[in-house]
């Protein structure tokens, strides 16, 4: 008899150890291709400069095809269109929504859904000047712009057809300006993004070296202060960029004026911020001076990069799963000058590195273990790059 149970559960222990991996590997298969379905980008659109005062080289907004199989980038459409300085989609592709540097006016745009193409459907002012950032509200019913020269948030309501009404709400932002005289003459507002639960409105303010936090009414299209309603960063910081990590309660702030990173622990509750370090973003190897620019977390939540417009590199950093601290691991060459921007796919896969001043866009493939940058070789030649988003 005992005999006989042993081979039982022999024969039992066989077949489940037969059967559970197969099934978890089809349904591992089964997510992975669900995401890649989700996920692979099969265009991109680039904003850049057009301006002389800025140098601009660029067209407007350029419409790219990806090739699915080689990656490669092919211009399909030229939108004209002055200063693009940062473009943001609605949460389902269909619509684009552009700020413009130096301007007063966004852009929507309806996107055609097989050919990817822009057509224009309105310009709406924002109330402000230099509109350098924008953000689809989580509702989809509200876009919010960072207008850096006039210092003020603009909350613009999305019509049922993508297109902009006129503004909801105009909200200064106050404080002491910052000891750097050449930038931190007023506020300059330089991001504005929702946090990952969507009940938190951030704005980072170059000029006054603060983080402003709010909510939104979604009734009325009315920004509400939080508090308390601000985070005084170091002084002299210029907090310029931020990014959540994807699973865990911390902020990244790239400070573009000291070129450091700090990061926060984010309360999602009550919207407060508690910085827990402070890290350069250049190598000590580099004396000359410099100006951080953009910050991205990979989607695994394992690295962080910055860029850097003085060495015209990109800081790759580890990040600790427990403390959320930064450890740096290499600076890797642009290939180009002045990275304002740079981009990761959905995947996390590559990074695209915006030259705004060799007028190139340089593709490195990620190492997803190490975090490291590979050169691709592959290098999209187009005039003064300040934003990249794909669809």
């Amino acid at each position: 008899m005992f005999r006989k149970c042993i081979k039982v559960m022999i024969l039992m222990f066989l077949f489940i150890s037969m059967i559970i991996p197969v099934s978890a590997q089809e349904v591992m298969k089964s997510q992975q291709g669900k995401n890649l379905n989700i996920q692979t980008p099969k265009f991109a659109y680039v904003g850049s400069y057009t301006a002389k005062e800025r140098d601009g080289h660029g067209k407007g907004i350029e419409v790219y095809r990806i090739d699915s199989t080689s990656g490669e980038w092919k211009s399909i459409q030229s939108v004209d269109g002055f200063n693009p300085a940062f473009l943001a989609l609605d949460h389902e592709g269909h619509f684009l929504y552009a700020a413009h540097g130096d301007g007063t006016v966004v852009s929507a745009f309806a996107i055609d859904q097989e050919s990817g193409q822009l057509t224009l459907l309105n310009q709406q002012a924002t109330g402000g000047k230099n509109s350098v950032h924008l953000t689809v509200d989580p509702s989809g019913r509200f876009l919010l712009v960072a207008n850096n020269t006039s210092g003020n948030i603009t909350v613009l309501p999305i019509n049922i057809d993508g297109s902009l009404a006129d503004f909801s709400d105009l909200v200064d932002l106050p404080g002491k300006m910052g000891p750097n005289r050449a930038e931190q003459a007023s506020s300059h507002p330089h991001q504005v993004s929702f946090d990952p639960s969507g009940h938190f409105v951030l704005v980072s303010d170059v000029g006054l070296d603060k983080i402003f936090v709010y909510s939104l009414d979604q009734i009325r299209g009315k920004l509400i202060a939080n508090d308390p309603p601000s985070m005084a960063t170091r002084s002299g910081a210029g907090p310029r960029h931020f990014a959540f990590h994807p699973t865990k309660s911390y902020q990244y702030v790239i400070n573009g004026l000291d070129s450091t990173i700090t990061t926060y622990q984010f309360d999602d509750k009550g919207g407060k911020l508690q910085p827990i370090q402070v890290m350069p973003t250049l190598s000590t190897a580099f004396v000359g001076n410099s100006a951080a620019s953009e910050i991205m977390i990979a989607p695994s939540g394992k690295f962080l990069y910055g860029a850097n417009r003085g060495p015209s590199n990109i800081g790759v950093f580890s990040i600790d799963q427990v403390t959320g601290t930064l450890t740096p691991i290499e600076w890797v060459s642009t290939q180009g000058k002045g990275p304002r921007f740079f981009a990761l796919d959905p995947l996390g896969q590559n990074l695209y590195a915006a030259n705004q001043n060799s007028d190139n866009i340089v593709i490195f493939r990620i190492n997803s273990l190490k975090g490291t940058l590979i050169p691709t070789g592959q290098v999209i030649k187009t005039g003064s790059p300040t934003c990249i988003v794909f669809r």
